[in-house]
């Protein structure tokens, strides 16, 4: 049908004797009149030659496009950047990570509004593209539609499944004499077979999951991994769906509710899933003006029971979750056990309980559990709080025996001191490891540490050492590993303040994480502290040190719509 282009952006780049200049551009471009006079759609993806997370995307975004031109829209296709977090681990590299989550929600917002689109069309595969893509369309507003490039299949090593997890973690067992180096290359050149994202319930597949449950991806999408051929299908009909929803002017921001949110933070918990999404979770609740920090996630973890059996705690991939269901059958079981509010709208223009209704559980797969026979009957991931972090900081303990753990402290400044000290062996039992000034403002750029948790790991001291850090943890860590505490240390947090010896307790279960150390004796080391000055004086991770915020509330680095004096979608 035609469209009234009298309220949509695109008006100010193609309707009118003034916008002539405008549309020579477009003319130049092989577009017709009436390819001017539809709708502009922004088809976004974040492919790229990095890494295998990103390079099926570009392809899907150009049959995006197709299924936008059937449905009636001209789509605009444009590209982000992205920082692949398993390329960029366990070096300097790595602080770029989370800065890149505001750049390619930065980039997309920039884009979109010089060139007026009236809708978007997003395509991530890397952890931090799935979560800034979302900012991007919560901070815009325009219709949007989300969609995930797919997982990569699991590798096949000695007759069992594999992911690059295994591979961080056999540089361990290298470096602890247990993993001949020819073994450690025979496994690197199969644990990743080819295209998409990091099979397990790491970064990626968690903001994917996120993606269904906040309403913003169409339902089932998300967990097809990337080779498989149904992957066409979804980008053609993500091309279809926004534009019934520019139709319907459904925006994310009537999708994105506090409650959405809620349901979000359960699909989280109920899948295990990574620590890293009570950092995206508030950054794209800050988009919509929604205040939803890391204490509002952690009770919503506390009361979700874990019924997903999935990697780096449990059994399972994303090739294993789809076929048992996907995302769509956690959802049914948890909104059946009534944990999830069925009201919230999705981008297919019905609500949850509506999409869900028709949905029968599955008997014949062991994936997920029903929420009567859980894993566990709180979330795979718990949020901490106490004398070492008055902010909070965040666990994952899916797949974990032990919950409580003391231990005389051995403090690190940097990731590099710590991963070290691991390579040299010097790593005692019962250590509780303290890697500090790695937060958003001191990293600067809040380092992911997986390199290191997966050595210990390696090495067989997974289980019997801590691991307490400003900065943060991939989704594949596991082990006693907590991360997010704040406030930071470059912010004079308690973290700051720790010596080697003192003791340190941590319990999951009942939520603390406390330093054990006098009143007295803080306020004297307190006086004595100096700020530390980080390496990076100019450039992007000088700026981002300056404006972000802190972890508990997504290391955000504006203010959000809370406020807003105008939307752009309403330009």
């Amino acid at each position: 049908m035609p469209f009234d282009k009298s309220r949509l952006p695109s008006r100010h780049v193609s309707v009118g004797p003034e916008r002539a200049p405008h549309r020579s551009y477009f003319y130049a471009m092989g577009l017709s009149a009436e390819d001017i006079a539809r709708p502009f759609v922004g088809v976004v993806s974040a492919g790229n030659d990095s890494a295998p997370c990103n390079t099926a995307l570009d392809a899907q975004a150009d049959v995006a496009r197709e299924g936008v031109i059937e449905a009636g829209g001209t789509p605009r296709r444009f590209n982000t950047i992205t920082v692949t977090d398993g390329i960029a681990m366990g070096h300097q590299g790595m602080k770029s990570s989370l800065v890149s989550r505001e750049v390619i929600a930065d980039s997309i917002e920039l884009s979109v509004r010089g060139h007026c689109y009236d809708a978007l069309v997003g395509f991530a595969g890397c952890d931090k593209s799935l979560p800034g893509m979302m900012m991007a369309m919560l901070r815009l507003n325009v219709p949007s539609v989300f969609v995930y490039g797919g997982s990569i299949l699991p590798g096949r090593f000695r007759g069992r499944d594999v992911t690059v997890k295994d591979v961080f973690e056999a540089v361990g067992q290298h470096a602890a004499g247990r993993c001949p180096l020819e073994e450690l290359i025979a496994l690197e050149k199969v644990a990743c077979p080819g295209h998409g994202a990091c099979g397990g319930q790491y970064t990626a597949n968690t903001m994917a999951c996120v993606a269904e449950a906040i309403g913003l991806s169409l339902p089932g999408a998300n967990m097809a991994p990337a080779p498989y051929p149904e992957r066409m299908e979804i980008a053609r009909e993500a091309g279809r769906a926004v534009m019934r929803l520019l139709e319907r002017n459904l925006r994310p921001r009537d999708i994105c509710t506090r409650a959405a949110f809620a349901n979000a933070a359960r699909v989280v918990a109920a899948t295990g899933g990574s620590t890293n999404a009570a950092l995206h979770l508030p950054a794209l609740a800050n988009e919509a003006g929604i205040r939803f920090t890391l204490a509002d996630v952690a009770e919503l973890f506390r009361t979700t029971p874990y019924i997903a059996d999935l990697q780096p705690g449990g059994r399972y991939v994303a090739r294993d979750l789809h076929a048992a269901g996907g995302v769509q059958m956690v959802m049914k079981t948890l909104l059946d056990g009534g944990f999830l509010d069925g009201d919230c709208l999705t981008v297919t223009g019905r609500t949850l309980g509506e999409m869900l209704r028709g949905l029968a559980w599955r008997s014949d797969q062991d994936v997920i559990r029903p929420v009567s026979n859980p894993l566990s009957p709180t979330g795979g991931v718990v949020a901490l709080s106490g004398s070492l972090a008055p902010d909070g900081a965040i666990v994952k303990v899916a797949g974990m025996t032990s919950l409580v753990f003391e231990g005389p402290a051995r403090c690190f400044d940097c990731e590099e001191e710590a991963f070290a000290a691991v390579e040299g062996r010097t790593i005692r039992e019962g250590e509780v490891i303290v890697i500090r000034y790695e937060g958003p403002r001191g990293g600067p750029g809040m380092r992911e540490m997986l390199a290191t948790t997966a050595a210990l790991y390696g090495q067989g001291l997974g289980d019997r050492v801590a691991l307490v850090t400003d900065g943060r943890f991939s989704g594949a860590t596991r082990g006693f590993c907590i991360g997010h505490v704040g406030p930071e240390a470059a912010d004079g947090g308690p973290i700051a303040l720790v010596e080697d010896g003192d003791r340190i307790r941590i319990d999951a279960e009942a939520g603390t994480i406390d330093l054990l150390v006098s009143d007295e004796v803080l306020a004297a080391r307190r006086a004595r502290w100096q700020p530390r000055q980080h390496d990076y004086q100019s450039g992007a991770l000088w700026r981002y040190a300056k404006t972000v915020g802190p972890a508990h509330e997504g290391a955000v680095t504006h203010p959000g719509a809370a406020a807003e004096t105008h939307c752009f979608a309403d330009i």
